[in-house]
């Protein structure tokens, strides 16, 4: 590709990106944190009653950022396979795998519109209802660690081939590696140890993913890719 061309498909990257990046904390952060009391149904149930659309919109936030990260490794490919094509085969496989999980983990916060909006189950016990919310979202979590396997893994070859790509900063690609390593761990913590991830060590632990994927993120909308290659 000539340098123009390689600098249009990272800026596609970024936007998408971005998109993956600001619907995900919605959905996956925003929503739940304004919503959800862990250990608390009757609260849980009353946030999500009184604030439905803000629920749905956190459901439809979740659909944009899946079908934006199902599109996001193929374009990356575009722009990084040269550097090894292995290593970005690898990359889009990992991301394409989680898709799927986390389209059907959404089905689970849809039961919860259903329990609430359905006529017969209106019908059934306020404990029941509560109960079954809880269920479904306590569903919706474990999908969630079951993603993070992949959210992870797919990191490790994108941050090579970032680190090795030579017109896209190092740093980056050295906190994007580190970053599937922090997912992992979450996996781990979230399975051997209940209420990982109100620890402190969990959110110690995310930060270079966080941090990695920002700003590669911000940096193929932004800057694009360096003219020159280092050496």
């Amino acid at each position: 590709m000539t340098i123009e061309v390689s600098r249009k498909v990272a800026r596609i990257a970024g936007l998408l990106y971005l998109i993956v990046v600001i619907t995900g904390i919605f959905s996956i952060a925003y929503v739940p944190s304004r919503l959800i009391v862990p250990g608390d149904a009757a609260a849980t149930l009353h946030n999500i009653t009184t604030s439905e659309s803000l629920f749905r919109l956190g459901i439809l936030a979740g659909y944009v950022c899946y079908t934006a990260f199902l599109i996001l490794p193929f374009v990356l490919y575009k722009l990084l396979g040269d550097v090894r094509k292995d290593a970005a085969g690898f990359m889009v496989a990992f991301a394409v795998v989680s898709v799927p999980i986390s389209f059907v983990n959404l089905l689970h916060k849809l039961d919860v519109i259903a329990l609430l909006n359905r006529a017969e189950l209106r019908a059934l016990p306020v404990e029941q209802v509560r109960a079954e919310v809880m269920l479904s979202l306590a569903a919706y979590s474990s999908g969630l660690l079951v993603s993070k396997i992949f959210w992870g893994l797919w990191l490790l070859p994108l941050g090579y081939l970032v680190y090795k790509s030579g017109f896209l900063p190092r740093i980056l690609g050295v906190l994007l590696m580190a970053g599937c390593i922090g997912y992992l761990i979450g996996f781990v913590g979230g399975v051997l140890f209940p209420g990982y991830n109100e620890t402190a060590f969990a959110g110690y632990v995310s930060l270079p993913a966080t941090i990695g994927e920002i700003g590669t993120c911000l940096w193929l909308l932004i800057i694009g890719i360096r003219a020159q290659r280092d050496n």
